[in-house]
């Protein structure tokens, strides 16, 4: 349903592009449609550069969300297409920008359709799910083809009933891929699914299973509700002198270490840490986070030694509170059918090495 909607959105969208450029326009030229064209391209190549370049890392931790994202982004950019030969003046922008949208869109759907696809492959055949999905969407897609065949006479020459028509087919098109990205049950942590199971854990010592975690999941950007989560950062984010990597070696034996700065919960992560370190590392970060929320300090972090210490307190703290829960938590989460060999939260690329001296 969502790629057959979308297909028709497509074919109303081109339309309303090679009108534009001066299709059965004889005032048009072909240097100038050329010219636009290659404009429309060479932005969109710079948007797919820079998008891959800046989120890259985050697509597959956020797959349902950049999924979701890149379907309304696509039909924004259609629906820029479908307006702009109605504001001649301005319809190179206009195209650029769809454009750079679409490209945006390319990478995101990509990318997340990867992602979804390993979860897809039980079998590990992600060869045959990624063919059979491919000749389903060719399947869908010719469907559309035939049905645009029908709508183009019928919408030629009449705006009213193309824009009618398109957001027609966007409503549909957004309800199902929204019903379809809340279908799939990952049962890999990422952030917000681990965060989700931990807020559960603290509440009651109740775990939730792969199933009820996600239908909680967040499927859309939500923007500055919580303390902001740093995972991966260099040393220099989390101890700025002696004094402060002896704060957070203090009662931690983990292979990880934790600060808070500027308002962020910033983790350091060894090289050797595993899949369950990293694991704890993240629950500790969102206990962190929940410390720093409720005393209402995040305003003033960083500005006095005093509350500097309050949060190396608040880490310290944080360590014990581990020490507690953190192995039921792992078997019991284990026992409810999440994959404990892999996750995908988003770590950077930065690992720090120390070593304790004895004494």
């Amino acid at each position: 349903m969502q790629a057959f909607s979308s297909s028709l959105s497509g074919t109303l969208a081109t339309q309303a592009s090679l009108r534009g450029v001066g299709v059965g326009n004889q005032e048009a030229t072909v240097a100038a449609a050329t010219v636009t064209w290659l404009l429309k391209d060479g932005t969109g190549m710079l948007g797919r550069i820079l998008f891959a370049w800046q989120k890259g890392s985050k697509l597959d931790s956020e797959a349902k969300k950049w999924r979701l994202f890149a379907d309304v982004l696509n039909d924004i950019a259609m629906f820029m297409e479908i307006l702009a030969p109605y504001f001649p003046a301005c319809f190179t922008f206009i195209v650029c920008t769809a454009g750079i949208f679409k490209s945006i869109v390319g990478v995101a759907g990509g990318a997340t359709r990867a992602a979804l696809t390993v979860h897809q492959a039980r079998r590990d055949n992600m060869a045959d799910i990624s063919a059979k999905d491919g000749s389903q969407e060719t399947l869908v897609n010719l469907a559309g083809l035939l049905v645009s065949l029908i709508l183009i006479p019928l919408v030629t020459d009449n705006p009213v009933l193309t824009l009618c028509l398109f957001f027609l087919f966007t409503v549909l098109h957004l309800f199902a891929n929204y019903k379809a990205v809340r279908s799939v049950v990952m049962e890999t942590f990422n952030e917000a699914r681990l965060s989700i199971v931990l807020q559960q854990y603290l509440k009651d010592k109740q775990i939730l299973s792969p199933p009820e975690a996600n239908q909680r999941e967040p499927v859309f950007f939500e923007f500055g509700q919580t303390v902001p989560i740093k995972l991966g950062v260099r040393l220099q984010e989390i101890a700025q002198s002696p004094e402060d990597l002896e704060l957070a070696l203090k009662e931690n034996s983990m292979p990880y270490l934790l600060g808070v700065r500027n308002g962020c919960v910033c983790v350091c992560l060894g090289p050797e840490a595993s899949v369950s370190d990293e694991i704890r590392a993240m629950c500790q970060a969102v206990v962190l986070g929940n410390m720093l929320s409720s005393s209402n300090s995040r305003e003033a972090t960083g500005a006095a030694p005093k509350q500097q210490k309050g949060h190396w307190e608040m880490v310290h703290k944080s360590h014990k509170l581990m020490d507690a829960i953190f192995n039921p938590l792992l078997k019991g989460a284990e026992a409810a059918g999440w994959d404990m060999k892999r996750t995908l939260i988003d770590w950077d690329e930065w690992r720090v090495e120390w070593k304790t001296k004895s004494s």
